[in-house]
């Protein structure tokens, strides 16, 4: 059973930081390509940031500068560290994963931003 499983959502204040994780099982981890996404109250899911399976990292020009994706293979485990937040930053983040076949998505965790 695959499972995608995010965390390290919350409350922060404006300018503040926090990193999210998202924690892969079921699957060979090393082989998908991951995302992040987020979506704002009565918005569509739009993409964050994105790895690769080698490791490019492809970033919204909304980010550009203040977060940063990474994973570890090891741990199958993907991070998004989100730096100097913004109001507009509030929503739920989901993380997938995906290859040539498959999509997979996580439940969300909650990032609110507060001024």
């Amino acid at each position: 059973q695959v499972q995608l499983v995010e965390s390290g959502g919350g409350l922060v204040q404006l300018g503040g930081s926090l990193r999210l994780s998202c924690a892969a099982s079921g699957i060979l981890f090393s082989r998908y390509a991951m995302g992040w996404y987020r979506q704002a109250p009565g918005k569509q899911r739009d993409s964050v940031a994105s790895i690769s399976r080698l490791g490019t990292k492809i970033y919204a020009d909304s980010v550009k500068g203040r977060f940063t994706i990474s994973r570890d293979n090891a741990k199958n485990t993907m991070y998004l560290q989100m730096d100097s937040l913004k109001l507009e930053d509030t929503g739920v983040y989901y993380c997938d994963a995906r290859n040539s076949n498959e999509n997979y998505w996580g439940q969300g965790t909650q990032v609110t931003v507060s001024s």
